[in-house]
């Protein structure tokens, strides 16, 4: 079985930091190897969570999965969708945190797809009923709380019928945090005001980030020069999301400790 330490030395060959820290955290769920400063950053523009392997970056990447095979008939789409999402699991180690992400990620797709709010939210109680059981421990921890905080968000507000691109993913964006905001604000005393437009300029990058990040460190390991063009990807787009975070903590008035 693969794991995550397998793959992260070979993502840090290719990548200068921050990238790599970034990289490695949006796939495998690995902390942050970086500045503080940095880390206060992504704590400012309120993008912390994407470093923490979570449902909202696997409804992401099982979105792209789904739009890719659109052309397929639904129940073909979402059972390649599915098996992607399996797949990544396998990839990076069953491991309490990418089973978690993983669950939700599901959930959410299911209902992004289907429209059933109602189904949705009686998988995701049994979900959490099923978890309850068997490992309860994780109730505890702060990550199960913002999955569910977000596919919950999802489920509800998430969904809509416009046409427009940009529509459809702000809708997303700001659905998550209904309710995640609350419970980083009880946990941690903190409010990031810019962190939905963090979100929305940031969204469509993790995807990509996660398909060609995959590439990297599966086709690095076997060689160094097949690895070296999805990297090369990769630092682009990374390139632009660190821009995106510098730019936008220097905002006045835009984060606030109580």
């Amino acid at each position: 079985m693969f794991t995550p330490a397998i793959f992260t030395n070979v993502i840090n060959s290719y990548l200068p930091e921050p990238h790599s820290s970034l990289l490695n955290g949006i796939i495998f769920g690995v902390n942050l190897r970086t500045t503080k400063e940095f880390y206060q950053q992504l704590k400012v523009v309120g993008l912390l969570h994407l470093v923490v392997l979570s449902g909202i970056n696997i409804t992401l990447l099982s979105s792209l999965i789904s739009s890719s095979t659109k052309f397929l008939s639904k129940q073909l789409s979402t059972l390649i969708t599915i098996l992607v999402i399996i797949s990544f699991v396998i990839f990076v180690g069953p491991q309490a945190p990418i089973i978690r992400a993983a669950i939700m990620g599901l959930l959410t797709h299911v209902a992004i797809i289907t429209g059933r709010k109602n189904y949705t939210l009686y998988a995701l109680f049994l979900s959490l009923i099923f978890i309850s059981i068997f490992w309860p421990d994780w109730l505890k921890t702060v990550s199960l709380q913002l999955s569910y905080g977000a596919t919950f968000g999802i489920i509800l507000f998430g969904q809509g019928q416009s046409n427009n691109y940009i529509v459809k993913n702000l809708r997303l964006t700001l659905a998550a945090q209904v309710f995640t905001v609350p419970i980083i604000f009880f946990y941690f005393k903190q409010i990031s005001l810019i962190s939905p437009l963090a979100n929305l300029l940031v969204a469509e990058t993790i995807p990509p980030l996660m398909v060609f990040g995959f590439l990297t460190a599966f086709l690095g390991k076997i060689n160094y020069f097949l690895g070296f063009f999805p990297s090369l990807i990769c630092y682009g787009i990374l390139s632009y999301l660190v821009w995106v975070i510098e730019i936008l903590a220097k905002i006045p008035f835009g984060y606030f400790v109580f």
